[in-house]
C-alpha cells in the first residue's frame, strides 16, 4: 500500500517541479522586413517617397506608369519636381 502510494505521488512532485511563476508579457518582436522610412514607406517591399505623387511608390512601376526611364536619378528628378495638381500663383 505504501509502495502504490509513492507510485502516485511521485509523479505529482514531479510535475510541480517543473512548474514556473507566471512571468510579466514579454514584449512583441519587430516584424522583419517591416521598417518604414521618415513618411512611411514601406522600404523593404520596395517604397520610396514621392513628393511629387504625395504618395509612397516603387521606383519601377512609377517609371512604367509615368514614362520615364528607371533609373536613381530619373526617379529623384521626377519626384523633386512640383505636384502636377499644384496651383501657380499667375
Amino acid at each position: 500500500m505504501r509502495a502504490l502510494l509513492h507510485c502516485a505521488l511521485l509523479p505529482l512532485g514531479l510535475l510541480s517541479a517543473c512548474a514556473k511563476a507566471p512571468s510579466a508579457p514579454q514584449p512583441q518582436p519587430r516584424m522583419v522586413g517591416g521598417d518604414r522610412d521618415a513618411q512611411g514607406c514601406l522600404v523593404a517591399a520596395g517604397y520610396s517617397w514621392c513628393a511629387r505623387e504625395q504618395a509612397c511608390t516603387r521606383p519601377w512601376e512609377l517609371a512604367a506608369e509615368r514614362g520615364f526611364q528607371l533609373s536613381r536619378e530619373n526617379f529623384e528628378a521626377y519626384c523633386a519636381a512640383a505636384p502636377a495638381n499644384a496651383n501657380h500663383p499667375g
